[in-house]
């Protein structure tokens, strides 16, 4: 692997609060490891509780008094699409940031990039279509109604390893279109994209307090959860964290959005293409080394096809080339950090413990001595109930689940705490669209892994509460605020019945 350029991060020493790069309240940093060097690469100042303190009153000082939410939402789309601009300009650093802190493939940041790009001008575009104000007769006196959607206030915004650039665009892009101030909190495994983010914010003249990004722990994190000053928490992370942060949100009645963990269901009926199928999931499952949240882990295949089925995923799964992110001929790279590599280790021994058959990988390749790599992995008469099948592992482990019929599959899939996404392999669009209907899922694709930011991403059960992309996603950033007058102001356009 080729070294970090220096220049890339311009204050990897500082914090990114108020407009400007302020000395942190202590000398503490931090080390981010290369998933694929297993060396230190980059450095960082580690924000305390008083440094996550110091961004909450930027950003409550911004939205308080400053311009942003008091300006046009065209006017605040100019800055998002300078945003969605700056964020193509800065593919190569994304390139060089990603593949060594998560151990993604360095060929998928540059699409990542683009699709964060995208999404900040889909919210700047917004400005024009999203019904931000609306004139409706009342219906219990007053002649003149008003439904303003107005922002939440202060966004803490908190995001995960596996995928921060498009992670922080999921949050930052509709809470800024809304008019909403942000503390955008990274996690210290992955930090760079964040910094690049304020680099951006700065460049393009977004005023001081819009936007503040600190790296910091958990403990340090939880000032933003539990803070008054802070409207609003967008959360991307485990159900276990998750579950903390609604519970202490509950306690001051705060708004969240929680995107959290998945156990999704490829479920593979009597009419699949078998040889795509398997195909298609094993090359979905290489992805970020199956660190993706919405990865289909529990591959459910009607008792007819199974055979033909496992010998076409082994073979698919076990012949990916797992190896440098930098090479164009690896099409899966390591996991993010000896961690991970170690708890995707001990569901795979669990895996074995409880009786499902090893088919394929289970080790770290040959090849690689260096690096949190582990083979592409593979599971047969798998159990739903047995743990592989019911916890979230974040790796590349494929669990195959026999089903009797269209309808054991369906009670199979829904048998989860999880509902984040899911897939009908059929040749039958009809099949596929009752089946979908079916399912407790966020989001059903057909005869492929699919989600699509602009109909909205998020899960049900607990995969969370709300939705990131498109319209679904800005709502979360809004409060709907009923006036109803007298009178109809002057100018006003014809009221709504």
């Amino acid at each position: 692997m080729q070294a970090l350029p220096d220049s890339l991060i311009k204050y990897p020493d500082r914090l990114f609060i108020g407009g400007a790069w302020v000395k942190p309240s202590s000398t503490t940093l931090r080390d981010v490891i290369d998933s694929g060097s297993e060396q230190v690469f980059l450095t960082v100042a580690e924000a305390q509780a008083a440094d996550v303190e110091h961004a909450i009153a930027a950003a409550r000082d911004a939205f308080d008094h400053g311009p942003w939410p008091r300006m046009s939402h065209a006017e605040r789309a100019a800055y998002l699409r300078s945003f969605a601009e700056a964020w193509r300009k800065h593919t190569s650093a994304i390139r060089e940031l990603w593949p060594r802190e998560s151990g993604g493939l360095a060929a998928m940041a540059e699409v990542m990039t683009s699709r964060a790009a995208g999404e900040w001008d889909d919210n700047a575009a917004l400005a024009d279509t999203f019904p931000f104000t609306e004139d409706i007769t009342p219906s219990e006196g007053g002649a003149y109604g008003i439904v303003r959607r107005e922002p939440v206030g202060v966004v803490g915004a908190i995001i995960p390893w596996n995928g921060p650039v498009a992670s922080l665009s999921h949050k930052i892009a509709p809470a800024l279109i809304a008019g909403c101030t942000v503390i955008l909190k990274t996690a210290p495994q992955a930090p760079g994209e964040g910094y690049i983010a304020a680099q951006i914010a700065q460049e393009i003249g977004l005023p001081p307090g819009v936007l503040n990004v600190v790296s910091a722990d958990r403990e340090a994190s939880e000032r933003l959860v539990t803070d008054p000053r802070v409207d609003k928490i967008s959360f991307t992370g485990s159900t276990a964290a998750g579950r903390r942060i609604a519970s202490l949100l509950g306690g001051r009645i705060a708004r969240y959005t929680l995107e959290l963990g998945g156990k999704s269901a490829a479920l593979v009926l009597d009419d699949a293409d078998i040889e795509r199928s398997a195909r298609t999931l094993a090359s979905a499952e290489c992805m970020l080394a199956g660190q993706v949240c919405a990865s289909l882990t529990r591959l459910i295949v009607v008792r007819e096809r199974h055979d033909e089925f496992v010998e076409a995923l082994s073979s698919a799964f076990s012949q990916a080339v797992v190896g440098d992110p930098y090479d164009p001929a690896s099409q899966m790279g390591p996991l993010a950090s000896a961690e991970q590599r170690e708890r995707v280790q001990g569901y795979i021994r669990k895996g074995v413990d409880e009786g499902a058959r090893l088919v394929t990988g289970g080790q770290r390749p040959r090849h690689l001595e260096l690096g949190y790599y582990i083979e592409p992995t593979v599971f047969d008469q798998v159990d739903n109930a047995q743990t592989i099948a019911q916890e979230e592992i974040f790796g590349p482990v494929l669990s195959v689940i026999t089903a009797e019929d269209e309808a054991d599959a369906v009670r199979i899939a829904n048998d989860s705490l999880y509902g984040l996404n899911a897939s009908v392999f059929t040749a039958d669009t009809d099949q596929a669209l009752r089946v979908a209907s079916r399912l407790q899922s966020g989001t059903v694709g057909h005869n492929a892994v699919r989600t699509d930011l602009r109909l909205g991403f998020g899960g049900v059960k607990q995969s969370g509460i709300g939705r990131e992309g498109g319209v679904e996603g800005l709502r979360p950033y809004l409060e709907s605020k009923a006036i109803i007058l007298d009178a109809a102001p002057e100018g006003a356009p014809p009221l709504q019945s």
